[in-house]
């Protein structure tokens, strides 16, 4: 396990996406996107997703439940735990796939493969130059196959509806 600022995050085997973005607005607003539950749902899911359900309890041991929505109807629900919180610099949180109620249920629930882990590991760095900020996202855990590439589809898309509301 490494150890950050007092609290204990393991380190996940697999596969990790890494993706840095560079958004044209200053860190204090893009944190908000990631906090805020109501601003979460404005750009989370990929290409012509949505999120018709958002619940955050943003604090180190709090939880989240999305649901993203694809475009045939179809709700893809996830959860996970808030590892670390560092005010407007870090975010650690696990991500699972979760029912409705928020229980987390196997990949295969949602007609992945039964080697997709229970737990991947997600953290995020926010760093603001010249009134803008670079995010950078390392998505940890990814079983071998084309998982990490779908995946960075999924989150480039989700950032791509991201910096459009960011611009507004």
């Amino acid at each position: 396990m490494a150890k950050k600022n007092g609290s204990s995050i393991p380190k996940q085997a697999g596969e990790t996406l890494v993706i840095t973005r560079v958004f044209n607005a200053p860190r204090k607003l893009v944190w908000k996107t990631w906090s805020e539950p109501e601003r979460l749902m404005r750009w989370w899911g990929p290409k012509f997703f949505t999120a018709p359900s958002c619940k955050v309890d943003f604090r180190v041991g709090g939880t989240y439940l999305f649901c993203m929505r694809s475009p045939d109807g179809k709700d893809y629900w996830s959860t996970g735990v808030y590892r670390e919180i560092v005010d407007q610099e870090r975010i650690v949180y696990t991500d699972c796939f979760a029912d409705e109620r928020g229980n987390v249920v196997p990949a295969m629930y949602y007609g992945f493969s039964e080697n997709f882990p229970r737990e991947l590991l997600v953290r995020l760095t926010f760093e603001e130059h010249d009134g803008k900020t670079t995010q950078t996202l390392k998505h940890a855990g990814f079983p071998p196959g084309n998982h990490l590439n779908d995946a960075r589809a999924g989150w480039n898309g989700s950032f791509d509806k991201l910096a459009e509301i960011l611009e507004e």
